[in-house]
């Protein structure tokens, strides 16, 4: 046994740390401030590096790209095999210009990931029409993204919990105030964006999006096999497929109030008008959620992962990319959990997804 760790974040980084904590060897206690606090009950679930690959953010696809690698694992040990609900995505242009900013990114991620680039062939309208025959007729073309999947995150979240139980991991629903409060000898902070009001030095801010969820009634066209990643007149829009539905999303813009959660009128209307342009048949579908979350951003997009004191280690900022970064996480947070002395360098104690930076 490694020791007591207290895991404070009950959503799917802070849950995919302890599993694989209390694998390794500690006795772990996991703090949920419930599903009104968590970033992972509001959430598409995509997975993988390509379609969220973008100039200027080399880091960031280098540690898609491995988190990618590890999902098939963390699916294995779930042993939940309808958590996953797509194997690959479709990157659709509305317009010609449209698709030019689709192959901006395109040439961006083969140039940084050679070996992947047959994984991103360019396809016509005709060829994604094929592929998702529900998809508007006036779509210009784009690309696929193979292996580029997605999970049910609320589906994951159960399997997590479901897991950790098992193992023998206690889950207790907290709203935890000060770290002081919390036993066991070491503490992984997994919380969000409420991590920086229990770590105010941690540098995170919030962006704010809405997200819907549309089911599929007797009348209509049946959900998509794949996801649908649009680049729909110069804005983002998605379709994740869920097992008697899509989830649509996201806006994202920057939030000035941690507590505000309120979908914004336009934002949602922006959503339906675009979705309803891009796949023509979801008119029928039923709109039965409308939500809004606010996801929690490092000042670089990449997320931090370092030990704060002897006692206390953080994983925070994963901003658009949590559940998908979820095992890469869990993988860089059990050696940091080791080092259990402040009696290091600088160098040492300012890992930053494995690179020295300045505290």
């Amino acid at each position: 046994m490694l020791g007591e760790l207290a895991v404070v974040g009950g959503g799917v980084v802070g849950l995919t740390c302890a599993l694989a904590a209390v694998d390794s060897g500690w006795r772990v206690t996991v703090f949920d401030a419930g599903p009104d606090r968590r970033a992972s009950d509001v959430a598409g679930g995509m997975l993988g590096c390509l379609a969220e690959g973008h100039p200027g953010e080399d880091r960031l696809l280098a540690i898609s790209r491995e988190s990618t690698s590890l999902w098939p694992g963390l699916l294995n040990r779930l042993s939940c095999p309808d958590i996953l609900t797509a194997t690959d995505s479709l990157l659709v242009g509305a317009t010609p210009s449209d698709v030019a900013a689709l192959e901006t990114q395109m040439r961006f991620l083969r140039s940084e990931l050679p070996d992947d680039t047959h994984r991103i062939p360019s396809a016509s309208a005709r060829e994604l029409r094929t592929l998702e025959p529900a998809l508007a007729r006036n779509v210009a073309g784009g690309f696929q993204a193979v292996g580029e999947g997605a999970v049910d995150n609320r589906k994951l979240l159960a399997a997590l919990r479901a897991a950790l139980d098992a193992a023998g991991v206690m889950q207790v629903r907290a709203e935890i105030d000060n770290l002081a409060d919390v036993p066991g000898e070491q503490i992984l902070v997994a919380a969000g964006l409420d991590t920086r009001r229990l770590l105010p030095d941690v540098d995170l801010r919030g962006e704010k999006g809405e997200i819907l969820r549309l089911r599929r009634t007797r009348w209509s066209v049946a959900p998509p096999r794949n996801v649908i990643r649009a680049r729909w007149h110069g804005r983002p829009v998605y379709l994740v497929p869920r097992e008697d539905g899509i989830v649509l999303g996201a806006t994202q813009y920057e939030a000035y109030d941690d507590t505000d959660r309120a979908p914004l009128a336009g934002g949602v209307a922006d959503l339906l008008g675009d979705a309803d342009e891009l796949m023509p048949g979801l008119r029928t579908y039923e709109l039965t959620e409308v939500s809004a979350g606010i996801r929690p951003s490092s000042a670089d997009g990449v997320p931090l992962i370092e030990r704060v004191d002897e006692r206390v280690t953080v994983a925070a900022g994963h901003g658009r990319n949590g559940i998908a970064l979820a095992p890469w996480t869990a993988q860089q947070v059990l050696p940091v959990l080791a080092q259990h002395s402040t009696h290091t360098s600088t160098e040492d104690r300012g890992v930053h997804h494995g690179i020295d930076r300045e505290r």
